[in-house]
């Protein structure tokens, strides 16, 4: 079964939609073999009945094959969208299948939450990327799968990590119910990242840094409590006198640079005092990493004689996975992705338990501001 999207443009000079690009797009398609059965119209409006059935007649497709795609305020409210056209049962009939209506009672109730959300809480996504939008896009979804579990509405102020100094560090970052640092590759921003580690760090903010993101919370740590002087990792220092995060011995003898990394799912042993393990419900755990550098293990003893906790570690105890500090409203770095597996109907552990604590920041800040008089 072959499902076709195509645009219908708006030429808003002419005041009308235009199915010229969608006739021309099928007749492509049907000139290497393949005749749509069903066509998906993307639009910015109703394209009506009298154009539904225009494209249905000039693109050989059955007039209740041609479906409307049309913008909407929600990417999550599409499948709703599609199910109110009966696309799920045209499928099913297409391909013969022996099914009953589509189950889709917990979307409706998930964009019912959403719908009556109020309260909302500002998180700062630390980067090098921000002006791409789809850079961090498993993130900002992840944020959005966890304030939806805690009926929040989710703004992301995109902060610059290039742009962070130790003179603008306070007024750039100011206001902001958490701090999350996503994860990347190169040197570029990263001066900017500790700082903003810190910042969360001292003033009490909830942090979440993952994969890079934990590796700049160790840095930072590193240097600004445990006290070691230029401390960094091997990756952006290569002279570092305190490669507080490097490769693995046995990494240093590979010479091609996709065979460092670590790729795909591992498991991790949670400590059972962790703020973590509540949230996953168990600790071990299964998560998906993508990364080359690793916390580097003779500095481990220094860093818990100085009040960070290796929250999570692999099976055998050689990798650091997760650190914590006691205490914090929230500071946690992950070294795997746990954006990966989250889900708007199962938002990931990790993120509800980052937006928890934000939004209870958000109600502390509020409650602290003086009442107008």
């Amino acid at each position: 079964m072959y499902i076709h999207v195509t645009l219908i443009p708006y030429i808003k000079a002419a005041g009308e939609l235009k199915t010229k690009p969608s006739q021309h797009s099928v007749r492509a398609l049907r000139e290497i073999g393949i005749q749509p059965d069903i066509l998906l119209c993307r639009t910015e409006r109703p394209i009506g009945e009298a154009n539904r059935h225009k494209i249905a007649m000039f693109c050989n497709v059955a007039n209740e094959m041609v479906f409307e795609a049309a913008d909407a305020d929600d990417i999550y409210r599409i499948p709703l969208m599609y199910a109110e056209q009966g696309i799920d049962q045209a499928i099913v009939k297409r391909l013969g299948l022996a099914r009953s209506e589509a189950r889709i009672d917990e979307w409706k109730g998930l964009m019912d939450r959403v719908d009556a959300i109020k309260d909302k809480i500002r998180i700062g996504v630390v980067g090098k990327y921000i002006d791409l939008q789809d850079a961090y896009k498993s993130i900002y979804e992840a944020l959005r799968h966890g304030a939806i579990a805690n009926n929040v509405q989710l703004q992301i102020a995109r902060i610059d990590s290039e742009d962070l100094t130790p003179e603008n560090v306070e007024e750039s970052l100011q206001g902001l119910d958490g701090i999350l640092i996503p994860g990347g590759f190169g040197t570029r921003g990263i001066e900017g990242k500790v700082l903003a580690a810190q910042y969360a760090r001292e003033k009490n903010i909830p942090y979440f840094g993952i994969c890079l993101g934990m590796q700049v919370a160790l840095i930072e740590f590193a240097r600004n409590v445990c006290g070691l002087e230029r401390a960094n990792s091997r990756e952006f220092d290569q002279d570092t006198p305190h490669p507080v995060v490097d490769l693995l011995a046995t990494q240093k003898t590979i010479s091609s640079m996709g065979g460092t990394m670590r790729l795909g799912a591992y498991t991790c042993r949670l400590d059972e005092k962790s703020c973590t393990a509540p949230y996953y419900r168990q600790t071990q755990i299964s998560e998906r990493h993508r990364h080359r550098y690793e916390v580097n293990n003779k500095y481990r003893d220094l860093f818990k004689e100085h009040g960070l906790m290796l929250a999570g570690t692999t099976l055998d105890a050689k990798l650091v996975e997760m650190i914590e500090i006691p205490g914090h409203p929230w500071y946690v770095g992950c070294q795997f992705h746990p954006e990966f597996k989250s889900r708007p109907l199962k938002a990931h552990p990790l993120f509800v338990g980052f937006i928890e604590a934000s939004k209870k920041q958000a109600a502390e800040t509020k409650s602290a501001k003086p009442a107008r008089a």
